[in-house]
This record gives C-alpha cells, sequence and structure tokens, in this order.
C-alpha cells in the first residue's frame, strides 16, 4: 500500500502544499487506512448509505505508464483509456455490498483521466464532468483499484475523489 506521494517522485514540498491547501479530509464513518506520517494517498472501505455523504479521498494523479498499460485497452464504454500512471494503483475501495447507484467523480484543477479495476472488469475515463473524470451507476461488492493520471508522462497535479450515493 502506498500511501505516500514521496515514493512517487513528488517532492515534500508539494505534500505539504496539499495538506497546507485543505485537500485533506477524513470521512466521520467512512473507514480509511491512512499513513501517520502524511496521508496523501488513501484506500477506503464502504457499505451502502455509508456517512458523510459524499465522502472525499484525495491523492496526486500522474506518472510514467500509460493508462492503456493499465486497463489492457484503448477504451472501454465508459471512456477512453488516457494520460499517464504509476504501476501500482493511488487507491483501493473495498465496497462491503452492493451499491444500486455510486458515484465516483475526480475533482481536480488539472485534467485528469480514471481506470478502475474491479469486481466485472476495467473501466476507464476522462471527461465526466467537464475536464474531470467520474464513473456512476451500479456497483458490485469487492475491491476496486482506482488509478488516477494526467495527460504528460512524470506531471503530478494534485485532487479529490467524490463518493456519493446521491443521484
Amino acid at each position: 500500500m502506498r500511501n505516500s506521494g514521496l515514493g512517487r517522485g513528488v517532492g515534500l514540498p508539494i505534500a505539504i502544499a496539499i495538506v497546507a491547501g485543505g485537500l485533506i479530509t477524513t470521512p466521520a464513518q467512512a473507514q480509511s487506512a491512512q499513513s501517520p506520517l502524511l496521508s496523501i494517498f488513501e484506500n477506503i472501505k464502504l457499505g451502502p448509505k455509508f456517512s458523510p455523504d459524499p465522502t472525499r479521498i484525495q491523492g496526486i494523479s500522474g506518472g510514467s505508464v500509460a493508462a492503456t498499460s493499465i486497463a489492457k485497452r484503448n477504451d472501454t464504454v465508459t471512456g477512453p483509456c488516457s494520460g499517464y500512471m504509476d504501476t501500482k494503483p493511488d487507491h483501493t475501495l473495498s465496497l462491503t455490498g452492493f451499491f444500486d447507484y455510486l458515484s465516483l467523480e475526480v475533482e481536480s484543477p488539472e485534467d485528469t483521466t480514471l481506470v478502475i479495476q474491479g469486481p466485472g472488469g476495467t473501466w476507464c475515463n476522462d471527461d465526466h464532468q467537464g475536464k474531470n473524470p467520474g464513473i456512476a451507476g451500479q456497483w458490485l461488492a469487492g475491491t476496486y483499484k482506482i488509478w488516477i493520471g494526467s495527460y504528460k508522462p512524470a506531471s503530478y497535479h494534485p485532487y479529490r475523489i467524490k463518493l456519493s450515493e446521491v443521484r
């Protein structure tokens, strides 16, 4: 589990700026695994009717591996597999039950991309809401690996992921 941007080639000043900039939020009842030193990348466990809704986790996009290499395809039914990411996922989302509707939206000041692998397959997205990616719909119980990418290799940008059951 990678919980620090420092292992991604991102300097401490960027990590401190993210913390100081208010991107750190800890859900009240959603469970997240956090680094005791610095919480930049989080893993989260959610069940239906989670609180607070929305729940947010954060990180830094980017890497040097093409999204097509991670997704093993150029596009999916949810969108193109674009951008550059790390080999390892940025987050792991564990869902304890079936969600009739769950929305995962990336919020970033820069244009980011998304790859999710989990029960039932792989999904990519580029522009769900403006320039930010996201995926919404039914989700099976299980573990999902989440990668957030940037359009240029080794280009890193802060982001938040918003998870909500509200349509």
